[in-house]
């Protein structure tokens, strides 16, 4: 297997007039994984994709795919790329076995079995018109043609949109078979159960900023418990601050919430002081471990841009 980045940015920066959509981000893809890359709406995974595709131009920084110039080899490396953006726009009066087959004549043919082996998987309906199709049926078309060229790289922007639960698990197999096969995706999401379910590493940009990389299973380490407790009678939050693996604590009426790392012994000593009724716990979201654990980092970063004009920030989250 090739040590070459499969995906690579060097201070990859973008603004729109005095917006900055993304802002000195450097981040390395290997072959062989699932990059899952996280943040809200707004904060700069589509404009990363764009500039990754050569879709836009940076205002600063590089980006490589398959160690090819994303701006000076933008032709060969679509040998090597799948894409399906989010939003998808098919041509609504073929079919979509025609829309394959257009496509597959602009790449110079595919292996056809291949793609009715993908069809059957995603139980996709070729027959009918695009534009007769359900959203998530023409989601379908999107995946197949994404993966009909077996690529190196296959980046996906939303890819599980419109999908029923099924399909979006013979769609993880699929993406899991692809990077075992060396091949590497790039997960753009704000579904943060998905990523988590597929993905060997998580980065988490926010205003343009890259403010963490980290491998899922470490990050899983780290995942902190939110624990829930009734008692017979009011509890101030105060009785757990300080309280070893406590991070935050809220109290109303009779119950107290606090989230917690670690072992959960030193929390309940402080609990049962006093009269516990109940007690339930629960893993936080991810997007929530991120917060807490890239506190510091987020402030920095929101921290490092004035508010924008309400017209600019439009354009900045449009891209």
């Amino acid at each position: 297997m090739t040590t070459t980045p499969a995906i690579e940015t060097i201070g990859l920066t973008k603004h729109f007039g005095d917006v900055a959509a993304v802002q000195d981000v450097s981040l390395q893809i290997g072959p062989g994984e699932i990059f899952g890359f996280l943040g809200p709406n707004g904060a700069g995974k589509s404009t990363t994709i764009r500039c990754l595709l050569d879709l836009i131009r940076p205002t600063a920084g590089e980006c490589r795919i398959a160690g090819l110039d994303a701006r000076k080899d933008a032709v060969e490396i679509r040998r090597h790329l799948g894409f399906l953006p989010s939003d998808l726009a098919l041509y609504p009066n073929l079919t979509g076995r025609e829309t394959l087959q257009f496509l597959a004549n602009l790449r110079g043919g595919v292996d056809w079995a291949w793609v009715d082996a993908l069809s059957e998987r995603f139980d996709a309906d070729l027959g009918k018109k695009v534009g007769e199709l359900s959203s998530g049926n023409r989601q379908k078309v999107g995946l197949i043609q994404a993966f009909m060229n077996r690529p190196e790289v296959v980046i996906l922007d939303e890819p599980i949109t419109g999908l029923d639960p099924l399909v979006q698990l013979e769609f993880h197999t699929l993406m899991r078979e692809h990077v075992d096969e060396g091949n590497t995706v790039f997960l753009s999401s704000h579904t943060l159960s998905e990523v988590e379910r597929v993905a060997d590493r998580v980065g988490f940009i926010r205003r343009g900023h890259l403010i963490a990389v980290e491998r899922m299973d470490e990050l899983k380490d780290k995942a902190l418990r939110r624990v829930t407790l009734e008692f017979d009678r009011p509890v101030p939050a105060s009785a757990f601050e300080g309280v070893e693996g406590v991070h935050t604590v809220s109290a109303e009426g009779d119950t107290v919430t606090a989230q917690y790392e670690g072992s959960m012994a030193p929390l309940l000593k402080v609990a049962t002081a006093h009269e516990v009724i109940s007690l339930s716990s629960a893993s936080v979201d991810l997007d929530e471990i991120f917060l807490e654990f890239y506190r510091d980092e987020v402030t920095e970063a929101e921290g490092d841009e004035a508010p924008a004009p309400a017209a600019a920030s439009s354009a900045a989250e449009r891209a």
